[in-house]
């Protein structure tokens, strides 16, 4: 067989299997924007059962991926340095980085990994995974949405997602807080991550 040939069969072959077999995955890769300030992670309790306390967390980094083909394949990580929460009171801050709550001496991380992230049609998502706190791992789920897409005005593609869930904080051996129903910590999370 002359080597042309052989050439044309090779490359029929070719043009074959990529036809045929689909590429595994279409994810695309994100650092969160939090140099920026384009992220946070905010928090909402009970005080006493009178009213709301809200604060955030002020350092925090991570990762995501997304495939928009195929969003299954999408997965995120995110680490939170547990000192650095912040409600707005110096004192209060003070106590909530003790032994009696956050500890943050002995665990000076928050973190959570995905395990699952399953499409709800109209940009909303299940995000399931696991959140490590006060030294305590547990399955949590929440609701995510994705806000938005495209480039911004420096040539960079982002994409931003907000999600939101309640953490029963006894489940993560956390029981310093005193009153009625104080014990559930809703977690507000807007991200925002630049494609790399």
């Amino acid at each position: 067989m002359k080597s042309g040939t052989v050439f044309r069969h090779l490359w029929a072959l070719c043009i074959s299997i990529l036809l045929i077999v689909p590429s595994s995955s279409y994810a695309r890769d994100y650092i969160i924007d939090t140099k920026g300030m384009h992220a946070s992670i905010q928090f909402k309790i009970k005080h006493l059962g009178f009213s709301w306390l809200t604060g955030r967390f002020e350092k925090f980094d991570g990762v995501f991926s997304y495939d928009k083909k195929q969003p299954e394949n999408s997965h995120i990580q995110i680490t939170v340095q547990t000192a650095s929460i912040n409600s707005n009171h110096a004192e209060r801050d003070k106590h909530l980085r003790e032994k009696k709550y956050l500890n943050v001496k002995k665990y000076p991380e928050a973190s959570f990994v995905s395990s699952a992230f399953t499409p709800l049609g109209e940009g909303l998502f299940t995000l399931d995974g696991t959140l490590n706190l006060h030294g305590v791992s547990r399955p949590v789920s929440m609701l995510v949405k994705h806000v938005g897409k495209g480039r911004d005005p420096w040539g960079k593609f982002r994409r931003g997602f907000e999600a939101s869930v309640d953490i029963r904080l006894t489940n993560f051996g956390i029981h310093g807080f005193i009153g009625r129903d104080v014990h559930t910590l809703e977690l507000i999370i807007n991200l925002e991550g630049i494609r790399q």
